[in-house]
């Protein structure tokens, strides 16, 4: 009986550091490990006696890419604890932040991480020798993503305007950032006519898809937790139906949803619950590229990612338009026991935050979600489904096959390996 091994030792262009194993016996799959062996990075614990007011700064540091979903979904849990809701011309202010880290890491993803796959590079910089202005109009998106969020948040890298409540600081006019994203929302349209045109794998699976859906907008600052199944929760429910359980091959927790594993949060999950809600040109996008009301081909997730910067690009030009600054910048929040939580839709999909404060102002608990640890068992899954009917073709075309499934996911490693299941035990 032929026996096979597939091993990556590195995944390339993801966030982070993984490893992938299969192992086979004649035609099935006999063991397959997603391994995250990045170093815990304890971020929880961290933050245990820290003022309530620091986690919004503390775990943007979680993520380079994506500081502000880390900082929008702690706001959340903290507010949500201390009896704060943020609404009107602040939250407009937090979508607006927020689309800008939409439109860069989304654009990050496709030009420079995703595209290659389907074009026969291996990176990105390998792509531009031969497709330059594609390269640049990636890049351009990206900046024009890096700007809003600067001209919101202070800088383009982990923000240092937002506070709960809202900000230190409401920007005094927002116009100088609004010729920039017309030419980005052009761009957008583009990317989405020039990635739907990729030949993409037959593959579809049947996901359970977990995404945020708010009753009037394409979720992505709040709203309650809703499933594929028609199953819906608000967020404060959360540890009662996602659980996490630790795997002996990775550093970084997977996740249950009432009790069945591997569902799917992330761009095809935001997109078949919440497809009807996207801004009139994101959903013209959308039927012109075939996505259908449903994708469940996860190579195609390149287009949905394309749409929701259409989506981010229109809906961020409809708040410039109307904006005035909040005045005050941001509402008094003021300590008290209790807990919190807190969930936003970060690019990878749904990030859940937890906190319990202390009769001192400080945190006793802290949980952190990030999607990536969520979407694991899937993407082993997925895995598994794409590989065994395919044990015929070479180990190297196997390989590339087994790192463009993990890339359709856009992994960050380093945002889901922070766990921490810490027990003394004193004799």
């Amino acid at each position: 009986m032929t026996h096979k091994t597939i091993r990556v030792g590195g995944l390339t262009r993801v966030e982070g550091e993984g490893a992938l194993l299969i192992r086979t016996r004649g035609s099935r799959i006999t063991d397959l490990q997603l391994r995250i062996y990045e170093p815990p990075r304890f971020f929880e614990a961290l933050l245990r006696g820290r003022a309530f007011t620091e986690p919004p700064d503390i775990t943007a540091r979680i993520c380079g890419i994506c500081p502000v979903a880390y900082q929008m979904s702690a706001c959340q849990a903290l507010e949500s604890a201390c009896g704060v809701t943020v609404d009107g011309a602040l939250r407009d202010l937090r979508l607006l932040l927020y689309y800008g880290e939409w439109i860069e890491s989304h654009a990050l993803h496709i030009y420079l991480l995703h595209a290659p796959d389907f074009l026969g590079y291996p990176s990105g910089v390998a792509m531009a020798a031969d497709h330059r202005p594609l390269v640049e109009r990636g890049l351009a998106l990206k900046k024009a993503g890096n700007e809003l969020v600067a001209a919101v948040g202070g800088r383009a890298i982990h923000p240092i305007n937002v506070k709960l409540g809202g900000f230190y600081r409401a920007p005094a006019d927002l116009s100088s950032v609004a010729g920039q994203l017309q030419n980005a929302l052009q761009a957008a349209l583009a990317t989405v006519e020039w990635v739907s045109g990729f030949d993409f794998p037959d593959v579809e699976h049947d996901y359970h898809f977990l995404a945020l859906r708010h009753p009037t907008e394409y979720a992505i600052l709040s709203g309650d937790v809703a499933v594929s199944d028609g199953t819906a929760f608000p967020v404060a429910e959360w540890p009662q139906h996602v659980v996490e359980e630790q795997v002996p091959h990775s550093t970084a927790l997977h996740a249950r949803l009432d009790g069945r594993p591997g569902y799917l949060t992330g761009p095809l999950a935001r997109y078949a619950l919440n497809a009807p809600r996207l801004s009139p040109l994101a959903l013209r996008a959308a039927a012109d590229a075939g996505l259908g009301r449903v994708c469940r081909n996860p190579f195609r997730s390149i287009i949905v990612r394309a749409v929701e910067i259409v989506h981010a690009c229109e809906e961020a030009l409809r708040i410039i338009d109307r904006y005035v600054p909040p005045d005050p910048p941001a509402l008094p929040v003021t300590a008290r026991p209790g807990e919190g939580h807190g969930a936003s839709e970060a690019p990878r999909g749904t990030l859940y935050h937890r906190y319990r404060i202390d009769d001192a102002g400080l945190i006793a608990e802290a949980d952190i979600v990030p999607p990536t640890a969520q979407n694991q068992a899937r993407i082993e899954a997925d895995l598994h489904a794409l590989v065994e009917p395919r044990l015929g073709l070479p180990v190297p075309e196997l390989t590339e096959l087994c790192e463009r499934a993990i890339r359709n996911h856009d992994p960050c490693i380093s945002c889901s390996a922070h766990f921490l299941d810490l027990r003394l035990h004193h004799d």
